[in-house]
């Protein structure tokens, strides 16, 4: 065999070889460089995905809340005093609007308010926000299983219908860009079943 077809044939083995091994050289670098694409479907950020253990107490009937309570439904919650002033408003208005936004699916959305206090809302906020679950959660491990960049009290956060924490809005989210995630999370959610 000649020089020639053999450094032909090591060309072709060191090509073939590149081409195969490229996708897992170019994954770990991406990997170890903590790459994000500056484009992603979602508007929320999404979380690691892990299921929510804590217990709380139930406002309206003083009984103890559990994560299953959000089992089968997806879930906005807030985290905020029962003082609840201009800010804890604006969330509660969003949290119902975005839900009111899926149309025949808002009964497949829940809305909840983990108060983070001993300050119970008033009955004027309660009844603006019908429909909101009041969960009095002042002192409980629960608290602690949300992540937040500054303070709980800055983001919506989203529970998936098995009661794992999965994305989280960051302060003054977009209703809009809520209602589109929202919208592709019950539509894949529609498809699974």
């Amino acid at each position: 065999m000649s020089n020639e077809k053999v450094s032909r044939s090591r060309l072709k083995l060191i090509l073939m070889m590149l081409v195969i091994l490229s996708p897992i050289v170019i994954s770990s670098f991406l990997h170890r460089s903590n790459f994000r694409p500056d484009h992603t479907v979602n508007y929320g950020e999404l979380l690691e995905v892990r299921p929510l253990q804590g217990e709380a107490t139930n406002l309206t009937d003083n009984t103890i809340f559990r994560i299953r309570q959000l089992k089968g439904t997806w879930n906005l919650l807030i985290i905020d005093s029962g003082k609840c002033e201009e800010y804890c408003q604006e969330k509660l208005y969003t949290l119902r609007q975005v839900r009111l936004a899926q149309h025949v699916d808002k009964d497949k959305v829940q809305r909840v308010w983990l108060i983070n206090d001993d300050i119970r809302p008033d009955q004027e906020t309660i009844d603006k926000f019908k429909g909101t679950r009041l969960v009095l959660a002042n002192g409980k491990d629960l608290l602690k299983e949300f992540p937040a960049e500054n303070k709980r009290e800055d983001h919506i956060y989203v529970v998936d219908p098995m009661g794992n924490l999965m994305m989280r809005y960051p302060r003054n989210a977009d209703p809009r860009k809520m209602v589109g995630d929202l919208k592709r999370l019950l539509k894949l959610s529609h498809l699974e079943h």
